[in-house]
């Protein structure tokens, strides 16, 4: 089994994800004068992600990542500029998703586990631009073809060898 590659939030990487789930959503209206309701926008995206830092370099990254969170004013201040065109991107197995913005982070050191850390990150997505909203979703769908194309097309019913398997579509 090929080891697992990291899940990049920015340029930090995070070597040991335990978990990572993600959520999108859409607001739904009534029609006027109507019993019908519509998808007229997307809502918010948001990711989070559960990993653990370990060895000698985990207090490197944990402060990387407070840098990304933006945890004090004068980072506020000196990366203004560069927020208002990008936001972070977050590169991992499950997307690809560009501007996105850290809205939580927590830090776990316990007793049993002196030389690491967990740690708690939930990220929003705030799109800046018309542009890099575009690019965030090519470049989920580029990974979308990426995966089908590397497992052949049928990674998914890779694991199902033994059991039966109705198609949604006749062949």
């Amino acid at each position: 089994m090929a080891p697992t590659p990291p899940v990049l939030v920015g340029p930090v990487p995070l070597l040991y994800v335990q978990s990572i789930s993600m959520s999108e959503g859409y607001q739904i209206q009534r029609i006027a004068d109507s019993r019908f309701s519509q998808a007229v926008a997307p809502t918010r995206t948001t990711i989070a992600i559960e990993a653990l830092l370990l060895g000698p370099e985990r207090l490197v990254l944990k402060k990387a990542l407070e840098t990304l969170a933006l945890d004090n004013r004068l980072l506020v201040a000196a990366t203004a500029k560069l927020l208002a065109t990008a936001g972070i991107p977050v590169v991992c197995g499950l997307t690809i998703s560009l501007d996105m913005q850290i809205t939580d982070l927590k830090f776990t050191q316990t007793t049993g586990k002196r030389d690491a850390l967990d740690v708690s990150i939930s990220l929003q997505q705030v799109p800046r631009t018309a542009k890099s909203a575009l690019a965030g979703a090519i470049g989920d769908l580029a990974l979308a073809a990426g995966t089908l194309l590397g497992a052949g097309g049928a990674a998914p019913l890779a694991g199902l060898a033994g059991a039966a398997v109705t198609p949604l579509l006749p062949l």
